[in-house]
């Protein structure tokens, strides 16, 4: 009996000791939704905490490979300007320092569903968007 008394104080103490503390998956979801929402709400400040300042991203137009810098994605969202854009976040895989997320963008004005291939890193604590590459489907019988 002794035993499990002192085994339920030890779970009890270590259990607490993690209780303000977010799990890694926690704060990805965080840098990823500062992306989605940001985007969505017209909010650039919330971009420019999820994306590195080096960041690119990557599309296929015409069987050719295109780069547009973060920097411009960022600038094209003007504070308060919504969009009408529908982002969810499909899978996050994550090791030590380094992660990887899909995200998917509705975006019924332009009827296309966007998918989106990022990677992320984690230094001084924060997760940042460093790539993006993505392509989209047009909804059907469009």
């Amino acid at each position: 009996m002794k035993y499990i008394t002192t085994l339920i104080i030890a779970f009890t103490f270590f259990s607490t000791l993690n209780l303000g503390a977010q799990t890694e998956k926690e704060l990805i979801t965080k840098t990823l939704m500062d992306y989605i929402e940001g985007t969505a709400n017209g909010e650039p400040e919330r971009l420019k905490n999820a994306f590195h300042k080096d960041l690119n991203l990557y599309h296929v137009t015409n069987d050719s490979i295109v780069v547009w810098s973060g920097q411009k994605y960022i600038s094209n969202v003007k504070l308060g300007e919504k969009s009408n854009r529908i982002g969810k976040i499909i899978s996050i895989d994550y090791k030590n320092n380094a992660a990887s997320a899909k995200i998917e963008v509705d975006m019924p004005d332009k009827k296309r569903v966007y998918t989106d291939y990022l990677l992320l890193l984690k230094t001084g604590g924060n997760w940042q968007i460093i790539h993006k590459s993505f392509t989209y489907v047009k909804y059907p019988g469009n």
